[in-house]
This record gives structure tokens, C-alpha cells and sequence, in this order.
């Protein structure tokens, strides 16, 4: 390789979307070994994401000592606490549907929905003005999403609706970060999402056992066997590696440029699912996935153009 494109893969346009690309192949593979650990080899999806978390919050255990304590100086704790729980309830309804059988392609072209549902807060609950042309595109947005859950479809069950409810409660967590990055320091709001995730995981996996007289507080941390131990610990590894990425992109390029890269993840996720378990998507998904994603490009340019 000569030195002229040694020079234009540092560029930070080109570095930014490909630590995007990185994070989304990342993603992928996390989602596909969350399936194996749970839907093929019984893992309560309780104890995945426990455990997944906790081994990437490990990982990250540098970054959390180099902010130090002063990064956890706040006015305002509860809105900490209240964004990180919603963080994880999304991060428990995506795993159960994995858990569930949900297939990858579905259920990642449904989280995608997460950009509309953060429009209508904005709308509704930060007071901020949304014009026709961002409400048609949130329209447009979920009419792709019907059309890839099909809920007329005879094949239709309630667990597909899991994704869906991810992307609600991961929008929740876009809207309390934009609320508190008014007042507080981006250190300060990654450190708080760092601590408070695992011992938040930690309360659904108890909650999880509870009204069933036959398990114990410990079930519902409990790692299926062997082979699921070796996925949820590569998973780890890859969640720690994601959002290191994800880190990396936004802070070397603006967000309306790096987010288009994020879209990525739904051919990356088919692949696996491809691969993995041999699930094949229905054209609608295509069809769907388009309108999802022009709708949401349109919102982030929108988005982008109002920022001073």
C-alpha cells in the first residue's frame, strides 16, 4: 500500500466510519452469540445480559478510574438513575426477544424504530418543535416497521413486539441524555451509565426468580453450561469493544456523519443470522428496512441542519 492511502485511511472522515463499521460487526456477532448462549443452549436471558455487561464494565474498569471521582459530581442523580434504569429494561426486552427466538433480521430492523420514538419525546415531553416534514418521516418510519413485524401475519406472536419495546425504552435513554446534557459533563454521564448498569442487570436477574417457589435468588444469574459460558464471555469481550468504537467514531466526526454507518448493522446481523442459525428474511424486510432507514436519515439531517 503506498504512503497517499496510508494517509487517506487516517483521515478522520474515513477513521470515523470505519470504527462505526467495527462496532456494528461488533454487534453482530454479540447478537448472534447471545442467541446461541440462550435460544439454542437454555440460558435465562437474565443472567446474558448480566453477565455481558458486567464482563464489558470490567474491561472498561480503565476508563472508569480515569475519569476519578470528581466525574461523578452531580446536581442531578435521580435523572442518572432513571436514565440508566430505562437503559437496561431495553437492554433485558432485547435479550429476551433474542432469547425468544425472535429472528436477528427482524428484530434489528425493529430497533431501528428507536430514532421515532425519540422524536416523539422530543415532541411531547422536551418541549422541542418537530414540523409536518419530521412527523411524515416518523410516519413513514413505523409504517416500515408494520411492515416488517407483519402483525396481521398468521405467524405473528407477542414476542415479536420485544424489539419494539427496546427501542422505546433505548429512546427514553436518548431523551434523558439530551435532557441532562444540559447541565452535566459527558464524563459524568457515561461514568454513571458504567456503574449503575450491572447492579441494575444484577435486580432484573433477582426479580426474574421471584413467584417461583422452586428457584432460588442465584438461578437467575446461572450460566445454562460450558458452551454458553465461552459465548457470553466472548460477548463480553465484544460489547467492551463496541462501544469503545462507538466512542472512538463520535468523537472523530460529527454525529449526523457517523450515524448513517450505523445502519450497517442490519446487513451484518442477516449475515450472522445466516450463518448461525440459517434464518433467511422475508422481502419485506427490505421493503420496510428502506423506509426505516430514509426516514431516519432524513430526521438526523433535520436534526443536524438545527444545531448551531
Amino acid at each position: 500500500m503506498d504512503q497517499s492511502a496510508n494517509l487517506s485511511l487516517r483521515h478522520p472522515a474515513i477513521l470515523a466510519g470505519l470504527y462505526m463499521v467495527g462496532a456494528g460487526i461488533a454487534f453482530a456477532a454479540v447478537n448472534s452469540l447471545t442467541q446461541l448462549a440462550t435460544l439454542t443452549h437454555g440460558t435465562p436471558s437474565t443472567a446474558a445480559a448480566f453477565w455481558e455487561y458486567l464482563l464489558a464494565f470490567i474491561i472498561m474498569l480503565p476508563l472508569v478510574m480515569k475519569m476519578g471521582s470528581g466525574a461523578l459530581k452531580t446536581e442531578r442523580p435521580i435523572m442518572h438513575i432513571l436514565r440508566v434504569v430505562a437503559a437496561s429494561i431495553g437492554v433485558q426486552l432485547w435479550v429476551l426477544g433474542l432469547a425468544k427466538g425472535v429472528p436477528i433480521w427482524q428484530a434489528i430492523a425493529l430497533i431501528m424504530t428507536s430514532t421515532f420514538f425519540v422524536t416523539i419525546g422530543a415532541a411531547l415531553i422536551l418541549r422541542e418543535k418537530v414540523g409536518p416534514a419530521r412527523w411524515a418521516a416518523t410516519l413513514v418510519g413505523f409504517i416500515g416497521g408494520m411492515v416488517i413485524l407483519e402483525p396481521w401475519a398468521e405467524g405473528f406472536t407477542v414476542n415479536s413486539l420485544l424489539p419494539v419495546g427496546a427501542a422505546l425504552f433505548w429512546a427514553i435513554t436518548s431523551l434523558f441524555t439530551k435532557e441532562l446534557t444540559k447541565t452535566e459533563q459527558a464524563d459524568s454521564i457515561t461514568l454513571y451509565l458504567l456503574l449503575l448498569t450491572t447492579p441494575a442487570n444484577a435486580l432484573f436477574a433477582i426479580m426474574a426468580t421471584q413467584g417461583n417457589a422452586e428457584m432460588n435468588l442465584l438461578d437467575g444469574f446461572m450460566i445454562s453450561n460450558n458452551s454458553a459460558l465461552v459465548y457470553i464471555i466472548a460477548a463480553g469481550l465484544l460489547v467492551a469493544i463496541a462501544q469503545f468504537l462507538i466512542t472512538k467514531a463520535y468523537a472523530t466526526a460529527d454525529a449526523a456523519y457517523v450515524q448513517p454507518f450505523d445502519h450497517l448493522k442490519l446487513p451484518f446481523n442477516v449475515l450472522g443470522g445466516l450463518l448461525v442459525f440459517g434464518w433467511v428474511p422475508t422481502g419485506n424486510l427490505w421493503v420496510g428496512a428502506a423506509l426505516i432507514i430514509v426516514a431516519s436519515l432524513y430526521i438526523a439531517q433535520r436534526e443536524a441542519k438545527q444545531k448551531p
